[in-house]
Parts: structure tokens; C-alpha cells; sequence
């Protein structure tokens, strides 16, 4: 890839937010969870589809903190619109590991 400006890096708005609520989600092509994400009092609840269920359950997703680009625009994933993506990176096998933070975060703090 091309290397990039800090201006550009700083054009994407990367928070922390909480998952509060995970639903399944049949209609997606690949397995997936729909997530409602608290991303603090600025920003409230948004929701998320994720590729995930091959290292996630719902019980393990409940109450976690993730990353979430917030400023992409919604996408339309079947029936569903998506309005954050949630970060992770692929393992050995290709199965998505979430970025979490490592201490608790207040749900909107900004990734710099």
C-alpha cells in the first residue's frame, strides 16, 4: 500500500464502544452476529454486522469492549445496515480476532 499523510490517518475516526447486545444473523452470506455497540454519550448505540462466530459466541461478545471505525457510513449487508465496522485482524486459520483494548475504556474514547 501507498504510504499515507498523518492528515489522512486522523480522517479516520477509529472508538471504543461496548457491545451491549448480540443477535444471529442468518441472512448474511457468511455466519455472522448483528452487534448494538454503546459507543459513549456522544455518539450512542450503533449497530454492526461481524464475521465472527467462528471464535465468538454471544455469551463471549456480551459486555466486551471492541475498536469500530465510526465515520464509514452506513452499509447495507443483506437487510441489515451497518453502521460501524468492527476492527479485527485474521488469525492463522482466517477467523477475525477482535481489537480490544487492554484496560477498560470509557465507551467513545478516540484511537490517536
Amino acid at each position: 500500500m501507498p504510504p499515507i499523510t498523518f492528515d489522512d490517518f486522523a480522517k479516520i475516526d477509529v472508538r471504543v464502544g461496548t457491545i451491549t447486545d448480540v443477535q444471529p444473523f442468518p441472512e448474511a452470506r457468511k455466519p455472522a452476529w448483528k452487534l448494538t455497540i454503546d459507543l459513549g454519550p456522544e455518539l450512542g448505540t450503533k449497530r454492526s454486522s461481524a464475521q465472527i462466530t467462528a471464535l465468538y459466541t454471544a455469551q463471549d461478545l456480551q459486555g466486551l469492549q471492541v475498536a469500530c471505525v465510526v465515520n464509514l457510513g452506513p452499509r447495507q449487508i443483506g437487510p441489515f445496515i451497518s453502521e460501524v465496522l468492527t476492527l479485527g485482524f485474521p488469525d492463522a486459520q482466517g477467523n477475525v480476532v477482535l481489537v480490544t483494548p487492554e484496560k477498560p475504556i470509557p465507551n467513545g474514547g478516540r484511537l490517536f
